[in-house]
Protein backbone atom coordinates (compact mmCIF):
# COMPACT_ATOMS: atom_id res chain seq x y z
CA UNK A 1 0.00 0.00 0.00
CA UNK A 2 2.65 2.46 1.20
CA UNK A 3 4.61 1.54 -2.64
CA UNK A 4 1.22 2.16 -4.11
CA UNK A 5 0.91 5.57 -2.49
CA UNK A 6 4.26 6.56 -3.08
CA UNK A 7 4.34 5.33 -6.73
CA UNK A 8 1.22 8.07 -7.14
CA UNK A 9 3.25 10.96 -5.22
CA UNK A 10 5.96 10.43 -8.04
CA UNK A 11 3.26 10.17 -11.28
CA UNK A 12 2.13 13.19 -9.60
CA UNK A 13 4.92 15.40 -9.82
CA UNK A 14 5.16 16.06 -13.77
CA UNK A 15 1.19 16.39 -13.58
CA UNK A 16 1.67 19.06 -11.08
CA UNK A 17 4.68 20.92 -13.08
CA UNK A 18 2.33 20.48 -16.35
CA UNK A 19 -0.01 22.57 -14.60
CA UNK A 20 2.00 25.24 -13.56
CA UNK A 21 3.48 25.71 -16.90
CA UNK A 22 0.17 25.98 -18.90
CA UNK A 23 -1.28 28.61 -15.97
CA UNK A 24 2.27 30.25 -16.42
CA UNK A 25 1.75 30.25 -20.41
CA UNK A 26 -1.85 31.35 -19.92
CA UNK A 27 -1.08 34.70 -17.73
CA UNK A 28 1.50 35.32 -20.53
CA UNK A 29 -1.26 36.34 -23.26
CA UNK A 30 -2.80 38.63 -20.02
CA UNK A 31 -2.90 42.27 -22.21
CA UNK A 32 -1.88 43.74 -18.79
CA UNK A 33 1.71 44.44 -18.35
CA UNK A 34 2.66 43.22 -14.97
CA UNK A 35 6.06 45.77 -14.92
CA UNK A 36 3.38 48.20 -15.85
CA UNK A 37 1.36 47.85 -13.03
CA UNK A 38 3.92 48.05 -10.59
CA UNK A 39 5.90 50.89 -12.17
CA UNK A 40 2.28 52.89 -11.96
CA UNK A 41 0.77 55.12 -14.56
CA UNK A 42 3.00 58.05 -14.17
CA UNK A 43 6.23 56.41 -14.58
CA UNK A 44 8.64 56.57 -17.73
CA UNK A 45 9.43 53.74 -20.37
CA UNK A 46 12.50 54.00 -18.40
CA UNK A 47 11.43 52.97 -15.14
CA UNK A 48 8.89 50.35 -16.84
CA UNK A 49 11.46 48.73 -18.53
CA UNK A 50 14.25 48.76 -15.84
CA UNK A 51 11.45 46.55 -13.44
CA UNK A 52 10.55 44.69 -16.19
CA UNK A 53 14.40 43.47 -16.35
CA UNK A 54 14.38 43.21 -12.41
CA UNK A 55 11.75 40.82 -12.70
CA UNK A 56 12.68 38.80 -15.37
CA UNK A 57 10.34 39.24 -18.17
CA UNK A 58 12.84 40.13 -21.11
CA UNK A 59 14.20 36.55 -20.58
CA UNK A 60 12.40 33.84 -22.64
CA UNK A 61 9.46 31.63 -21.77
CA UNK A 62 10.85 29.03 -20.78
CA UNK A 63 13.68 30.91 -18.62
CA UNK A 64 11.25 32.41 -17.18
CA UNK A 65 9.32 29.66 -16.21
CA UNK A 66 12.89 28.07 -14.96
CA UNK A 67 13.18 30.96 -12.11
CA UNK A 68 10.07 30.55 -11.23
CA UNK A 69 10.36 26.54 -10.58
CA UNK A 70 13.36 27.64 -8.13
CA UNK A 71 11.84 29.90 -6.08
CA UNK A 72 8.81 27.18 -5.24
CA UNK A 73 11.25 24.81 -4.29
CA UNK A 74 12.99 27.27 -1.88
CA UNK A 75 9.57 28.03 -0.70
CA UNK A 76 9.23 31.27 -1.88
CA UNK A 77 6.29 31.95 -4.03
CA UNK A 78 6.65 35.86 -4.60
CA UNK A 79 5.02 39.07 -3.46
CA UNK A 80 1.94 40.58 -4.64
CA UNK A 81 2.03 43.45 -7.23
CA UNK A 82 -0.94 44.97 -5.84
CA UNK A 83 -1.30 44.40 -2.14
CA UNK A 84 2.46 43.81 -1.98
CA UNK A 85 2.58 41.38 0.97
CA UNK A 86 3.61 37.85 0.15
CA UNK A 87 2.08 35.23 -1.87
CA UNK A 88 2.53 32.42 0.81
CA UNK A 89 0.69 34.87 3.42
CA UNK A 90 -2.69 35.91 0.71
CA UNK A 91 -2.87 32.10 0.35
CA UNK A 92 -2.80 31.08 3.99
CA UNK A 93 -5.63 33.39 4.16
CA UNK A 94 -7.75 32.17 2.03
CA UNK A 95 -7.00 28.25 2.08
CA UNK A 96 -9.23 27.98 5.29
CA UNK A 97 -12.28 29.47 3.82
CA UNK A 98 -12.09 27.01 0.56
CA UNK A 99 -11.65 24.60 2.60
CA UNK A 100 -14.49 25.27 4.50
CA UNK A 101 -16.58 25.60 1.37
CA UNK A 102 -15.36 21.80 0.52
CA UNK A 103 -16.12 20.32 3.04
CA UNK A 104 -19.71 21.79 3.59
CA UNK A 105 -20.94 21.57 0.15
CA UNK A 106 -19.83 17.23 0.13
CA UNK A 107 -20.51 16.72 3.81
CA UNK A 108 -24.66 16.50 2.63
CA UNK A 109 -23.97 16.29 -1.24
CA UNK A 110 -22.49 12.68 -1.41
CA UNK A 111 -24.36 11.31 1.42
CA UNK A 112 -27.49 12.23 -0.53
CA UNK A 113 -26.77 11.46 -3.60
CA UNK A 114 -25.76 8.15 -2.44
CA UNK A 115 -29.26 7.80 -1.00
CA UNK A 116 -30.85 9.02 -3.73
CA UNK A 117 -29.20 6.22 -6.00
CA UNK A 118 -29.83 3.38 -3.64
CA UNK A 119 -33.27 4.09 -3.17
CA UNK A 120 -33.16 4.41 -7.19
CA UNK A 121 -31.71 0.93 -7.56
CA UNK A 122 -33.75 -0.68 -5.36
CA UNK A 123 -36.92 0.78 -6.55
CA UNK A 124 -35.97 0.28 -10.19
CA UNK A 125 -38.72 0.97 -12.96
CA UNK A 126 -41.16 2.28 -10.17
CA UNK A 127 -42.48 5.97 -10.33
CA UNK A 128 -39.70 6.89 -6.96
CA UNK A 129 -36.82 5.94 -9.74
CA UNK A 130 -37.95 7.88 -12.55
CA UNK A 131 -38.19 10.90 -10.50
CA UNK A 132 -34.78 10.93 -9.02
CA UNK A 133 -33.18 10.32 -12.54
CA UNK A 134 -35.21 12.65 -14.16
CA UNK A 135 -33.91 15.06 -11.12
CA UNK A 136 -30.38 13.69 -11.80
CA UNK A 137 -30.31 14.75 -15.10
CA UNK A 138 -32.00 18.20 -14.54
CA UNK A 139 -29.23 18.59 -11.86
CA UNK A 140 -26.60 17.32 -14.18
CA UNK A 141 -27.56 20.12 -17.04
CA UNK A 142 -27.99 23.01 -14.91
CA UNK A 143 -25.78 26.00 -14.75
CA UNK A 144 -23.73 26.29 -10.99
CA UNK A 145 -24.10 30.14 -11.75
CA UNK A 146 -27.79 30.02 -12.37
CA UNK A 147 -28.61 27.69 -9.45
CA UNK A 148 -26.54 30.60 -7.27
CA UNK A 149 -28.18 33.70 -8.48
CA UNK A 150 -31.46 31.80 -8.00
CA UNK A 151 -30.81 30.76 -4.12
CA UNK A 152 -29.36 34.42 -4.04
CA UNK A 153 -32.42 36.16 -5.61
CA UNK A 154 -35.18 34.06 -3.93
CA UNK A 155 -33.53 32.75 -0.41
CA UNK A 156 -31.14 35.63 0.34
CA UNK A 157 -32.71 38.75 -1.13
CA UNK A 158 -36.56 37.99 -1.35
CA UNK A 159 -37.17 36.20 1.19
CA UNK A 160 -34.13 37.11 3.44
CA UNK A 161 -33.89 33.62 5.23
CA UNK A 162 -30.02 33.32 4.74
CA UNK A 163 -27.51 35.63 3.92
CA UNK A 164 -25.16 35.84 0.96
CA UNK A 165 -22.42 37.85 1.00
CA UNK A 166 -19.14 36.93 2.88
CA UNK A 167 -18.29 34.65 5.65
CA UNK A 168 -19.91 35.22 9.06
CA UNK A 169 -17.00 32.97 10.93
CA UNK A 170 -15.75 29.65 11.41
CA UNK A 171 -18.01 26.82 10.69
CA UNK A 172 -18.60 25.63 14.48
CA UNK A 173 -20.34 29.50 14.82
CA UNK A 174 -24.01 29.90 14.17
CA UNK A 175 -22.78 32.67 11.73
CA UNK A 176 -20.82 30.92 10.09
CA UNK A 177 -23.13 27.84 9.19
CA UNK A 178 -25.78 30.94 8.28
CA UNK A 179 -23.45 32.25 5.88
CA UNK A 180 -21.64 29.37 4.48
CA UNK A 181 -25.50 27.17 3.78
CA UNK A 182 -25.95 29.02 0.33
CA UNK A 183 -22.67 28.92 -1.17
CA UNK A 184 -22.65 25.02 -0.05
CA UNK A 185 -26.29 24.13 -0.97
CA UNK A 186 -24.95 26.18 -4.82
CA UNK A 187 -21.56 23.82 -4.68
CA UNK A 188 -23.04 20.78 -3.51
CA UNK A 189 -26.47 20.76 -5.45
CA UNK A 190 -24.68 20.25 -8.69
CA UNK A 191 -22.86 16.97 -7.83
CA UNK A 192 -25.86 15.00 -6.36
CA UNK A 193 -27.00 14.33 -9.60
CA UNK A 194 -23.83 12.73 -11.07
CA UNK A 195 -23.54 10.73 -7.69
CA UNK A 196 -26.94 9.61 -7.50
CA UNK A 197 -26.52 8.10 -10.68
CA UNK A 198 -23.25 6.53 -10.55
CA UNK A 199 -24.25 4.82 -7.38
CA UNK A 200 -27.61 3.46 -9.47
CA UNK A 201 -26.19 1.85 -12.09
CA UNK A 202 -22.89 0.52 -9.65
CA UNK A 203 -25.93 -1.27 -7.12
CA UNK A 204 -27.80 -2.44 -9.88
CA UNK A 205 -24.73 -4.70 -11.50
CA UNK A 206 -23.74 -5.66 -7.99
CA UNK A 207 -27.41 -6.48 -6.86
CA UNK A 208 -27.11 -8.90 -9.63
CA UNK A 209 -23.95 -10.70 -8.46
CA UNK A 210 -23.50 -14.10 -7.40
CA UNK A 211 -22.85 -13.64 -3.45
CA UNK A 212 -26.11 -11.15 -3.48
CA UNK A 213 -28.09 -14.26 -4.61
CA UNK A 214 -26.35 -16.35 -2.18
CA UNK A 215 -27.40 -13.89 0.77
CA UNK A 216 -30.98 -14.15 -0.29
CA UNK A 217 -31.09 -17.66 -0.27
CA UNK A 218 -29.53 -17.85 3.04
CA UNK A 219 -32.26 -15.69 4.28
CA UNK A 220 -30.76 -12.67 4.82
CA UNK A 221 -33.25 -9.86 5.10
CA UNK A 222 -33.18 -7.94 1.56
CA UNK A 223 -31.93 -4.48 4.26
CA UNK A 224 -28.87 -6.19 4.99
CA UNK A 225 -27.76 -7.57 1.58
CA UNK A 226 -28.47 -4.22 0.00
CA UNK A 227 -26.84 -1.82 2.56
CA UNK A 228 -24.11 -4.64 3.94
CA UNK A 229 -22.98 -6.64 1.02
CA UNK A 230 -24.04 -4.88 -1.98
CA UNK A 231 -23.72 -1.47 -1.29
CA UNK A 232 -19.77 -1.21 0.03
CA UNK A 233 -18.91 -3.50 -2.98
CA UNK A 234 -20.82 -0.38 -5.02
CA UNK A 235 -19.09 2.09 -4.03
CA UNK A 236 -15.75 1.83 -5.69
CA UNK A 237 -16.82 3.62 -8.62
CA UNK A 238 -18.83 6.06 -6.69
CA UNK A 239 -15.51 7.35 -4.99
CA UNK A 240 -13.88 7.04 -8.78
CA UNK A 241 -16.31 9.84 -9.68
CA UNK A 242 -16.15 11.81 -6.12
CA UNK A 243 -12.46 12.15 -7.29
CA UNK A 244 -12.87 12.78 -10.84
CA UNK A 245 -15.51 15.54 -10.42
CA UNK A 246 -13.38 17.37 -7.40
CA UNK A 247 -11.74 19.21 -10.60
CA UNK A 248 -15.19 20.33 -11.52
CA UNK A 249 -15.67 21.49 -7.90
CA UNK A 250 -12.72 23.56 -7.82
CA UNK A 251 -13.53 25.18 -11.21
CA UNK A 252 -17.05 25.79 -9.33
CA UNK A 253 -15.79 26.65 -6.09
CA UNK A 254 -14.09 29.81 -8.01
CA UNK A 255 -17.37 30.94 -9.63
CA UNK A 256 -19.37 30.00 -6.55
CA UNK A 257 -16.67 32.35 -4.02
CA UNK A 258 -17.30 34.64 -6.67
CA UNK A 259 -21.00 34.97 -6.53
CA UNK A 260 -21.21 35.02 -2.75
CA UNK A 261 -18.40 37.50 -2.12
CA UNK A 262 -16.62 33.94 -0.21
CA UNK A 263 -12.97 35.12 0.74
CA UNK A 264 -11.32 31.52 -0.63
CA UNK A 265 -8.88 30.83 -3.28
CA UNK A 266 -11.15 30.70 -6.24
CA UNK A 267 -12.03 34.37 -5.42
CA UNK A 268 -8.77 35.43 -5.21
CA UNK A 269 -7.55 33.66 -8.23
CA UNK A 270 -10.23 35.56 -10.33
CA UNK A 271 -9.29 38.91 -8.38
CA UNK A 272 -5.33 38.24 -9.55
CA UNK A 273 -6.13 37.24 -13.02
CA UNK A 274 -8.06 40.28 -13.59
CA UNK A 275 -5.07 42.35 -12.42
CA UNK A 276 -2.74 40.45 -14.15
CA UNK A 277 -0.59 39.73 -10.62
CA UNK A 278 1.38 36.96 -11.75
CA UNK A 279 2.89 36.12 -8.69
CA UNK A 280 -0.82 35.88 -6.74
CA UNK A 281 -2.16 34.29 -9.99
CA UNK A 282 0.63 31.47 -9.74
CA UNK A 283 0.11 30.89 -6.57
CA UNK A 284 -3.31 30.47 -6.16
CA UNK A 285 -2.80 28.12 -9.77
CA UNK A 286 -0.43 25.99 -7.60
CA UNK A 287 -2.61 25.34 -4.71
CA UNK A 288 -5.93 24.28 -6.84
CA UNK A 289 -3.48 21.96 -8.47
CA UNK A 290 -2.16 20.80 -5.39
CA UNK A 291 -5.21 20.12 -3.33
CA UNK A 292 -6.68 18.01 -6.57
CA UNK A 293 -3.40 15.60 -6.55
CA UNK A 294 -4.34 15.28 -2.60
CA UNK A 295 -7.82 14.18 -3.44
CA UNK A 296 -6.67 11.86 -5.76
CA UNK A 297 -4.71 10.18 -2.94
CA UNK A 298 -7.19 10.15 -0.72
CA UNK A 299 -9.39 8.46 -3.18
CA UNK A 300 -6.99 5.93 -3.32
CA UNK A 301 -6.08 5.31 -0.07
CA UNK A 302 -10.36 4.80 -0.08
CA UNK A 303 -9.79 2.04 -2.53
CA UNK A 304 -8.23 0.24 -0.46
CA UNK A 305 -10.01 0.72 2.67
CA UNK A 306 -13.16 -0.62 0.52
CA UNK A 307 -11.61 -3.27 -1.64
CA UNK A 308 -9.17 -5.63 0.10
CA UNK A 309 -7.61 -6.62 -3.32
CA UNK A 310 -6.19 -3.25 -3.50
CA UNK A 311 -4.65 -3.52 0.34
CA UNK A 312 -3.45 -6.61 -0.47
CA UNK A 313 -1.56 -5.55 -4.23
Amino acid sequence: MLHHIAHRLLISIPVLIGVLFIGFLLMQVVPTDPATVLAGPTASAADVEAIRQAMGLNEPVLVQFAMYLGRVLQGDLGRSLISNSEVIVELGNTVGPTIELMIASLIWAVPLGIMFGTLAAVRRGRVSDRIIMAASVAGVSMPIFWFGLMLIQYVGFKWQLLPFQGRGGPLWTLEGLRHIALPAITLGGVFIGPVARMTRTSLLEVLGSDFVRTARAKGVSERTVVLTHALRNSLIPVITLIGLQIGFLLGGAVVTESMFAWPGVGRLAVGAIVSADYALSQGAILVLALSFILVNMIVDVLYAVLDPRVRAG
